[in-house]
């Protein structure tokens, strides 16, 4: 019986230490991203909620920052370009406005 309730809290320990690596902070909740057609504030929190991989947003798995982080400078895309391209792309596919006052407000 001693065995068993080890057992049982260490199992219990384990789940309750994966509950807390799955609910870690990935970054921050909202970002607010300037830009000339009026301020983004992308709620980052929220799209973490639904989209499960974070390489949807962040390719090759790598977290958000200059491009130029891992692009040679002359071969970095635009920030405006890649997030225009994987926002979009993404609105289009679930059925969200992609008009620019829908995430630009002045």
């Amino acid at each position: 019986m001693k065995r068993f309730i080890a057992v049982l809290v260490a199992v219990s320990f384990i789940a309750l230490g994966s509950a807390v690596v799955v609910s870690a902070n990935n970054g921050p909740e909202v970002i607010e991203l300037p830009a000339k057609m009026g301020t983004v504030t992308f709620p980052h929190k929220a799209h973490q909620d639904r989209i499960a991989d974070c390489k949807t947003c962040h390719h090759n798995g790598v977290e958000a920052g200059s491009c130029r982080s891992c692009h040679d400078g002359s071969k970095a895309p635009k920030f405006k370009n890649a997030a225009h391209k994987t926002c979009k792309g993404c609105h289009k596919k679930e059925g969200v406005s992609t008009s620019c006052k829908t995430c630009h407000k002045k």
